[in-house]
């Protein structure tokens, strides 16, 4: 009996130790400096704000929502139609904690959203980076993701977590997919020879609605300490814009981890290429591509 639920409790003590050492990295890394989504109303708040503070940018507003593949399929189609070039994708959207729950395509929602939305809006957009792709002006797709993906498990068996559900689990397998994800676009790219990379980002701890599925007692301390160690949304977006705009990385010096500016390690199973083969191969057979 007590071998029985050691077997259980050790797993899941584990795993939130690991989080809570991760959180602490977060919390204590120093802000890096530089500054299509789901909500209407938002996105056009935005556009507004933009336009305000540099009077001669052309900004536009469509909605996305990645927990949707018709949607996603749609924004596509709808971009393609105008033959606009792209030089710049960013994987942003996610969700984080949220009790257990499906996409309309039935796909566990930390998976389908933070994960297989963004590889089927990437895969469907490949050939437009690429031709907007030059030698020494690279496209890129960045791809953000969390130091969260230090203690997520990719189980290619129960990607959908139907066997047991654990948000914290499910929200660490998505970032963790992420990389590998990231990691092997930028190899495949690099191997075709195409003026295009892949990287990932770790924004780290931003004060953003992302907190709000938190276990209540813990959304109180969140709130309590948000604005003395968490950063602002500007902070956070400063390492997304440096790994989509510097030229540190440029052509071959593309790809990678980039967190405060720098390039850093990530978990040993992103460095497995059976698994980054695997679960690209799944998740293609997932959305029915070819």
């Amino acid at each position: 009996m007590l071998s029985a639920v050691r077997s259980c409790l050790l797993p899941i003590i584990r795993l939130y130790l690991q989080g809570f050492k991760a959180l602490l990295v977060q919390l204590f890394s120093r802000p890096f400096g530089l500054p299509g989504g789901r909500d209407e109303q938002e996105g056009l708040v935005a556009v507004r704000r933009i336009c305000e503070e540099y009077k001669e940018a052309k900004v536009e507003f469509t909605k996305l929502d990645l927990a949707s593949l018709q949607s996603v399929r749609q924004f596509v189609q709808r971009f393609k139609e105008r033959g606009l070039p792209l030089n710049l994708l960013v994987n942003n959207a996610g969700v984080m904690l949220v009790p257990e729950g499906r996409t309309e395509d039935g796909f566990e929602q930390h998976f389908g959203v933070n994960y297989l939305g963004h590889f089927l809006l990437t895969w469907l957009l490949l050939d437009t980076l690429k031709d907007s792709g030059k030698c020494g002006c690279f496209s890129r797709v960045v791809n953000v993701s969390s130091s969260a993906h230090r203690v997520g498990e990719i189980g290619l068996n129960d990607l959908n977590s139907c066997q047991s559900y654990s948000a914290h689990a499910a929200y660490c397998q998505s970032k963790l997919a992420q990389l590998l994800f990231s990691s092997h676009l930028h190899q495949e790219l690099q191997r075709g020879g195409f003026p295009l990379s892949s990287c990932a980002v770790d924004p780290g701890m931003v004060d953003t609605a992302l907190y709000r599925h938190l276990w209540t007692p813990l959304s109180l301390v969140q709130s309590a300490i948000a604005r003395l160690l968490f950063r602002t949304p500007a902070e956070g977006a400063a390492t997304v814009l440096f790994a989509a705009l510097s030229p540190a990385l440029e052509g071959e010096c593309g790809g990678g981890y980039w967190a405060n500016g720098r390039r850093v390690m990530t978990s040993q199973p992103t460095f497995d290429p059976q698994l980054r083969l695997s679960l690209w191969e799944t998740s293609v057979q997932l959305l029915g591509l070819q």
